[in-house]
Protein backbone atom coordinates (compact mmCIF):
# COMPACT_ATOMS: atom_id res chain seq x y z
CA UNK A 1 0.00 0.00 0.00
CA UNK A 2 2.87 2.46 0.60
CA UNK A 3 3.89 1.48 -2.57
CA UNK A 4 1.03 2.02 -4.29
CA UNK A 5 0.86 5.68 -2.74
CA UNK A 6 4.14 6.76 -3.44
CA UNK A 7 3.76 5.97 -6.98
CA UNK A 8 -0.18 8.01 -6.82
CA UNK A 9 2.21 10.67 -5.34
CA UNK A 10 4.99 10.05 -8.28
CA UNK A 11 2.43 10.39 -10.90
CA UNK A 12 0.87 13.46 -9.66
CA UNK A 13 3.22 15.53 -9.50
CA UNK A 14 4.42 14.46 -13.21
CA UNK A 15 1.36 15.41 -14.28
CA UNK A 16 1.46 18.96 -12.30
CA UNK A 17 4.45 19.58 -13.81
CA UNK A 18 3.57 18.53 -17.39
CA UNK A 19 0.41 20.85 -16.76
CA UNK A 20 2.51 23.56 -15.77
CA UNK A 21 4.88 23.29 -18.68
CA UNK A 22 1.54 23.90 -20.96
CA UNK A 23 0.48 26.45 -19.02
CA UNK A 24 3.79 28.68 -20.16
CA UNK A 25 2.45 27.57 -23.85
CA UNK A 26 4.94 26.31 -26.09
CA UNK A 27 8.37 27.58 -26.40
CA UNK A 28 8.43 28.78 -30.53
CA UNK A 29 6.08 31.82 -28.36
CA UNK A 30 8.94 34.37 -29.49
CA UNK A 31 8.13 36.57 -32.37
CA UNK A 32 9.31 35.26 -35.78
CA UNK A 33 12.97 35.94 -37.05
CA UNK A 34 14.49 36.13 -39.98
CA UNK A 35 17.64 34.30 -39.08
CA UNK A 36 18.13 31.09 -41.43
CA UNK A 37 18.09 30.10 -45.10
CA UNK A 38 15.33 30.84 -47.36
CA UNK A 39 14.64 30.07 -51.08
CA UNK A 40 12.67 32.72 -52.71
CA UNK A 41 11.18 33.10 -56.53
CA UNK A 42 11.47 36.78 -57.32
CA UNK A 43 9.72 38.47 -60.66
CA UNK A 44 11.08 41.68 -61.18
CA UNK A 45 7.92 44.27 -62.51
CA UNK A 46 10.48 46.43 -64.73
CA UNK A 47 13.80 46.70 -65.41
CA UNK A 48 16.78 44.74 -67.03
CA UNK A 49 15.79 41.37 -65.36
CA UNK A 50 11.82 41.76 -66.15
CA UNK A 51 12.29 39.54 -68.46
CA UNK A 52 13.18 36.54 -66.27
CA UNK A 53 10.54 34.28 -65.32
CA UNK A 54 11.86 31.86 -62.88
CA UNK A 55 14.22 33.75 -61.06
CA UNK A 56 15.05 32.53 -57.74
CA UNK A 57 17.06 33.98 -54.47
CA UNK A 58 18.61 31.75 -51.94
CA UNK A 59 19.50 33.86 -48.79
CA UNK A 60 21.36 33.23 -45.45
CA UNK A 61 20.24 35.63 -42.89
CA UNK A 62 22.91 35.37 -40.25
CA UNK A 63 22.04 36.55 -36.76
CA UNK A 64 24.37 39.14 -36.37
CA UNK A 65 22.50 41.03 -38.92
CA UNK A 66 24.64 39.95 -42.15
CA UNK A 67 23.24 38.41 -44.82
CA UNK A 68 24.06 36.78 -48.39
CA UNK A 69 22.16 36.04 -51.09
CA UNK A 70 22.80 34.01 -54.39
CA UNK A 71 20.68 33.09 -57.39
CA UNK A 72 19.92 30.67 -60.02
CA UNK A 73 21.30 33.47 -62.68
CA UNK A 74 24.37 33.97 -60.70
CA UNK A 75 26.29 32.48 -63.55
CA UNK A 76 24.23 34.37 -66.72
CA UNK A 77 26.71 36.66 -67.08
CA UNK A 78 29.04 35.27 -63.93
CA UNK A 79 28.63 37.36 -60.88
CA UNK A 80 29.49 36.43 -57.62
CA UNK A 81 26.53 36.61 -54.56
CA UNK A 82 25.38 39.29 -52.98
CA UNK A 83 26.52 40.41 -49.84
CA UNK A 84 24.67 42.60 -47.02
CA UNK A 85 22.86 43.55 -43.95
CA UNK A 86 19.83 43.14 -42.73
CA UNK A 87 17.32 44.70 -39.46
CA UNK A 88 13.99 44.64 -38.15
CA UNK A 89 12.10 47.25 -38.44
CA UNK A 90 8.99 46.65 -36.48
CA UNK A 91 7.06 43.83 -35.23
CA UNK A 92 7.23 40.83 -38.45
CA UNK A 93 9.04 43.77 -40.48
CA UNK A 94 12.62 43.54 -41.54
CA UNK A 95 14.62 45.47 -44.06
CA UNK A 96 17.68 44.08 -45.72
CA UNK A 97 20.06 45.77 -48.25
CA UNK A 98 22.76 43.45 -50.28
CA UNK A 99 25.28 44.69 -52.70
CA UNK A 100 26.22 42.24 -55.87
CA UNK A 101 29.09 43.06 -58.47
CA UNK A 102 28.34 42.83 -62.68
CA UNK A 103 30.42 41.87 -65.07
CA UNK A 104 31.09 42.06 -68.91
CA UNK A 105 31.77 39.36 -71.58
CA UNK A 106 35.69 38.91 -73.10
CA UNK A 107 35.84 41.69 -75.86
CA UNK A 108 37.06 37.93 -77.49
CA UNK A 109 38.25 34.59 -77.57
CA UNK A 110 42.17 35.55 -77.66
CA UNK A 111 41.65 37.28 -74.44
CA UNK A 112 40.06 34.60 -72.75
CA UNK A 113 43.03 31.80 -73.65
CA UNK A 114 45.67 35.18 -72.27
CA UNK A 115 43.86 34.85 -68.94
CA UNK A 116 41.40 37.38 -69.53
CA UNK A 117 37.78 37.11 -68.26
CA UNK A 118 34.32 38.90 -67.75
CA UNK A 119 35.99 41.77 -66.51
CA UNK A 120 33.90 44.30 -63.43
CA UNK A 121 31.47 46.42 -64.77
CA UNK A 122 29.69 47.83 -61.85
CA UNK A 123 27.55 46.65 -59.17
CA UNK A 124 23.86 46.57 -57.90
CA UNK A 125 21.86 47.40 -54.78
CA UNK A 126 18.81 45.74 -53.77
CA UNK A 127 17.11 47.12 -51.03
CA UNK A 128 14.20 44.74 -49.71
CA UNK A 129 11.45 45.35 -47.47
CA UNK A 130 10.13 42.39 -45.88
CA UNK A 131 6.83 40.94 -44.24
CA UNK A 132 6.98 38.08 -42.50
CA UNK A 133 3.93 35.72 -42.23
CA UNK A 134 2.68 34.96 -38.64
CA UNK A 135 3.76 31.48 -38.54
CA UNK A 136 7.40 32.42 -39.20
CA UNK A 137 8.00 30.00 -41.93
CA UNK A 138 7.42 32.53 -44.84
CA UNK A 139 7.72 35.77 -45.96
CA UNK A 140 6.66 37.98 -48.89
CA UNK A 141 8.69 41.19 -49.84
CA UNK A 142 9.63 43.57 -52.33
CA UNK A 143 12.73 44.61 -53.96
CA UNK A 144 14.25 48.14 -55.44
CA UNK A 145 17.20 47.11 -57.27
CA UNK A 146 19.87 50.00 -58.84
CA UNK A 147 22.79 49.40 -60.95
CA UNK A 148 25.67 51.42 -60.83
CA UNK A 149 28.56 51.49 -63.61
CA UNK A 150 32.34 50.87 -62.33
CA UNK A 151 33.03 54.43 -60.90
CA UNK A 152 29.70 54.16 -59.13
CA UNK A 153 27.22 56.56 -61.21
CA UNK A 154 23.52 55.70 -61.39
CA UNK A 155 22.98 53.24 -64.70
CA UNK A 156 19.76 52.12 -66.34
CA UNK A 157 18.12 48.86 -65.64
CA UNK A 158 16.96 48.98 -61.96
CA UNK A 159 13.58 47.77 -60.88
CA UNK A 160 10.99 47.12 -58.53
CA UNK A 161 10.16 43.16 -57.92
CA UNK A 162 8.01 41.03 -55.49
CA UNK A 163 9.06 38.20 -53.67
CA UNK A 164 7.59 34.98 -52.27
CA UNK A 165 9.93 33.23 -49.57
CA UNK A 166 10.09 30.39 -47.48
CA UNK A 167 12.41 28.75 -45.15
CA UNK A 168 14.53 26.41 -46.90
CA UNK A 169 14.74 23.85 -43.82
CA UNK A 170 14.61 20.22 -44.20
Amino acid sequence: MVASRKCRIELAALVFLGLAGCARGPESSAPPTLVGAWRASVQFRGGALAPIKDLEFLYVFNAGGTMTESSNYDATPPVPPAYGEWRQTGPDRFVAKYVFFTTSPPTDVKSLAAGGGWAPAGSGVLTERITMAPDGRSYRSSITLEMFDPAGKAVEGGGEAVVRAARAGF
